[in-house]
């Protein structure tokens, strides 16, 4: 599969959006936390902190839940791709207890109890999913009643921070609200001293709309308004928030989001006043009037896959085209076998217990990761699940850094830090990607 240098953010597909591969500049973020936590400390009881008596029978069965059907099927092969090199990989490098690690028969059903179940009578110890966040309360609930653990690859819903799973649920995506630091350093670095926030209606619009907000007065922007509005109807809002005379308007929307630009683009507040949310980000084209976005910048969370790695893919499907979360499923599934492999046990209870560890997160007393007495050592970054072991065979704590960068969990199963990538818009109303930023947490 030819690897394109650059391209523009292909089309709209709703929750989820497809990203090609190019290589960007890093720039590091060093603004407040974005990751939105409550505390700390995780519930008493969680499996996450908590020890856990070895209860496996020897052998690490991983499972799949993909619901992406209709418009969003393309999703599906992607991570089904990722999760069946991680397993290579990890059996490659001598499985678990000198077992070939299993991934047990994939289906594709947007019925997601059911999937679960049928996930828990084939034993899984650890199951890979589900994609869409609405479907996230489905599988935790059958499966932490199993004692099964859950990582997915794609939720990204702010309130999953605190569902109430036992311990047994992460995500080696970020959450929504994580964006509002970098939307708030765009405004800043674009020269703005005064930012409004437009934002649809909704739970995505609202806890990303506030989170920027914080952002903003954090990095000693004025946040002079917050407008909402209804997608198809935003010439109101839109007026509201040009009455208050932005240096840059921050665009927190999905469904409504192109209509929401045209009546930006007709108050005189498009182009390069305008930061887009991820949700906001598409191919817009002749849909918008002439240069309505020349200039305008926004985040899609998420990094390239590396030339390795796409190149690994397309060996285990040789018809794969797009590469959506393969490096979020592909990194769960290494750290579920990491997670088992420093437990000593393939249990679902033993491989939460030990997931914020091999992350390098932290979880209990603050900034101490997990297991981790106060005079060990910091844990040994890692890139691979061979170079993990090897780590843990020698005494260390391993500190895996995947495919999608640092992930460290929290207390609350959430990743630390988040990556994006910024595109920035032309004349034609087209994106492309023109360098990356990285939120980070204290975990806390």
């Amino acid at each position: 599969m030819a690897l394109p240098a650059s391209t523009n953010v292909p089309r709209d597909t709703g929750r989820r959006r497809t990203v090609t591969f190019q290589t960007g500049r890093a720039v590091a973020l060093g603004t407040a936390a974005a990751l939105a936590l409550t505390g700390c400390l995780g519930p008493a009881g969680s499996a996450r902190v908590s020890n856990a008596d070895a209860s496996g029978d020897g052998t690490l069965r991983i499972g799949l839940i993909l619901d992406n059907t209709g418009q969003q099927n393309f999703l599906n092969a992607p991570q089904l791709a990722a999760a069946k090199l991680a397993v290579q990989d990890i059996n490659a490098a001598g499985g678990h207890k000198g077992k070939p690690v299993e991934l047990l028969p994939e289906t594709i059903s947007t019925d997601t109890a059911a999937q679960a179940r049928a996930l828990v009578a084939a034993k899984a110890d650890v199951v890979i999913g589900p994609t869409d966040s609405s479907r996230a309360a489905a599988a935790i609930d059958v499966l932490a009643n199993a004692k099964v653990a859950v990582i997915s690859p794609a939720n990204s819903a702010g309130a999953l921070s605190n569902y109430k799973s036992n311990g047994y649920y992460f995500r080696t995506s970020a959450s929504d609200v994580a964006q509002a630091s970098v939307l708030a350093k765009l405004a800043k670095d674009g020269g703005a001293k005064t930012v409004a926030v437009l934002h649809e209606e909704g739970g995505y619009g609202k806890e990303v709309a506030a989170a920027v907000d914080d952002a903003a007065k954090q990095s000693g922007l004025d946040a002079v308004a917050d407008a909402e509005f209804t997608p198809g109807q935003a010439q109101q809002a839109a007026a509201g928030v040009k009455a208050a005379n932005p240096d840059a308007v921050v665009l927190v929307a999905s469904e409504g989001a192109q209509g929401a630009i045209a009546e930006l683009n007709n108050a005189g507040l498009a182009g390069k006043k305008l930061i887009l949310s991820d949700e906001a980000v598409s191919r817009y084209g002749s849909g918008l009037g002439a240069r309505a976005l020349d200039g305008t910048r926004g985040v899609l969370p998420g990094v390239f896959p590396s030339a390795a790695f796409q190149k690994s893919l397309v060996g285990v499907d040789h018809g794969l085209k797009d590469m959506v979360f393969a490096a979020e499923t592909y990194d769960a599934v290494i750290l579920a076998a990491l997670a088992a492999a420093a437990a000593e046990d393939d249990a679902g209870t033993s491989i939460a217990a030990s997931l914020v560890a091999v992350s390098g997160g932290t979880a209990g007393a603050a900034d101490q990761p997990v297991g981790q007495p106060a005079s060990q050592p910091a844990g040994k970054a890692c890139a691979s699940y061979k170079d993990c072991v090897d780590a843990l065979r020698a005494g260390q704590r391993p500190d895996y850094d995947g495919q999608s960068g640092r992930i460290a969990f929290d207390a609350h199963g959430d990743i630390t830090e988040a990556n994006y990538m910024v595109y920035t818009y032309g004349p034609d109303n087209l994106a492309k990607m023109t360098g990356t930023e990285t939120a980070t947490s204290s975990g806390g």
